[in-house]
């Protein structure tokens, strides 16, 4: 029996798969001609932490533990190490708040430096100094993070910023300072925080004028516990990287002259808390 009837079939059938094969070799096609004008980077914040470990340890534990970040500054030598795509979520943060965003994993990118924190010791804490190599290190890391993503130097906190009722890191010697120097960091404005010191004398604002003020600029005061505790652990945050000689927790003229330089219009609003309380108000600036 011939076959040539069955040609065109098999022909159609041909141009068939080859018009689906087609379609799979293109894949799914997007058009990229338009970009909106509102939108920014999913990063809003760079969140600096110790490891309190060895390099090792950390690497083992940053790689291949439930925990995680962007990034890992080594200390011999200071070999930056990149863990997670800045595109992608790491898990450096936990249970955390800043100017009012919560759960930071999410909108922040994380950076690891090896180095021991501190130790208990009869004679009270001992903090361990930094490596200046790795801060070295940090600085253009910073700067190259902050221009990718359009961020202003206010935008770098520390872990105890975003949870100060949980961590200390990176402690009281961490040189915020020198990152402000270089751009990557906030410092207050020394002038400003003397005449506010100056202003204040030997008189200390009220709790109730920290507490706003801190949240004004960006803590948190939640928290299980005693409220008044909360509020000494934010105070003592606060201090370990503003006022690092001191930061017992305790509010003091130093620390509310510094608060108020670092947020505008705070110093003029002292009065008011005392009022509420029938106590004579502060002066305020000339």
């Amino acid at each position: 029996m011939p076959r040539s009837w069955l040609r065109p079939f098999h022909q159609a059938c041909l141009t068939a798969i080859l018009a689906v094969l087609a379609g799979c070799a293109g894949g799914l096609k997007i058009d990229t001609t338009h970009t909106a004008r509102g939108q920014d980077s999913r990063v809003q914040y760079v969140i600096l932490h110790y490891t309190s470990s060895n390099a090792e340890r950390a690497l083992r534990t940053l790689t291949q533990g439930e925990v995680s970040s962007h990034y890992l500054i080594n200390d011999t030598p200071p070999t930056i190490y990149r863990l997670v795509d800045e595109n992608r979520r790491a898990w450096h943060a936990g249970d955390s708040s800043w100017q009012g965003r919560t759960w930071l994993n999410a909108s922040s990118i994380g950076i690891e430096i090896v180095h021991p924190g501190y130790r208990d010791g009869p004679h009270g804490r001992h903090w361990y100094p930094w490596n200046p190599q790795q801060i070295d290190a940090l600085i253009p890391l910073l700067q190259d993070i902050l221009e990718r993503h359009g961020l202003p130097p206010e935008r770098v906190i520390g872990h105890s910023d975003i949870a100060p009722q949980r961590k200390l890191d990176p402690g009281p010697l961490f040189p915020w300072q020198q990152l402000a120097a270089a751009g990557v960091a906030i410092w207050p404005d020394a002038a400003r925080v003397n005449h506010y010191e100056a202003l204040l004398g030997e008189l200390t604002p009220s709790l109730e004028w920290f507490a706003a003020t801190l949240e004004r600029f960006g803590y948190s005061l939640g928290g299980t516990g005693d409220e008044a505790r909360r509020l000494r652990n934010v105070i003592a945050a606060f201090q370990m990287r503003f006022r690092p000689a001191r930061h017992d927790g305790e509010a003091d003229p130093e620390t509310a002259a510094i608060l108020a330089a670092l947020v505008p219009g705070s110093f003029e609003r002292i009065g008011d808390y005392h009022r509420l309380q029938q106590v004579e108000p502060f002066p305020t600036q000339p």
